[in-house]
């Protein structure tokens, strides 16, 4: 089955960068595009970032864009988010995401990120 195992998180002051990356298996991780989330307490999940599955095209939330960095390597089964100048309001569990069909898709358990002084 398939499993994203989340990793890097922790406690950065404002202004730092975290990697976070995310190992994926129980599928052909290199046939499709993956997605970062995060959840904030008190609100939604919201989307991060995205790549597809040759790394080739990337999107990201406004909220993000200049700052974060998605990347993957096909080769080790995994998708990294690069995140610098770090502000108080990207503190949220970041989840990894994948969707393999129309009717199946899967998150990781989460890493959370606090960016605090």
């Amino acid at each position: 089955q398939v499993q994203l195992v989340e990793s890097g998180g922790g406690l950065v002051q404002p202004g730092g960068s975290l990697r976070l990356s995310c190992a994926a298996s129980g599928f052909t991780f290199s046939s499709y595009p993956m997605s970062w989330y995060r959840q904030a307490p008190g609100k939604e999940r919201e989307f991060v970032a995205v790549i597809t599955d040759t790394g080739v095209v990337k999107r990201y939330a406004d909220s993000v864009k200049g700052r974060f960095t998605i990347s993957r390597d096909n080769a080790k089964n995994t998708v990294y988010l690069q995140m610098n100048s770090l502000k108080p309001e990207d503190t949220a569990m970041y989840y990894c995401y994948v969707k393999t069909s129309v009717w199946d898709d899967s998150w990781g358990q989460g890493t959370q990120v606090t960016v605090s002084s």
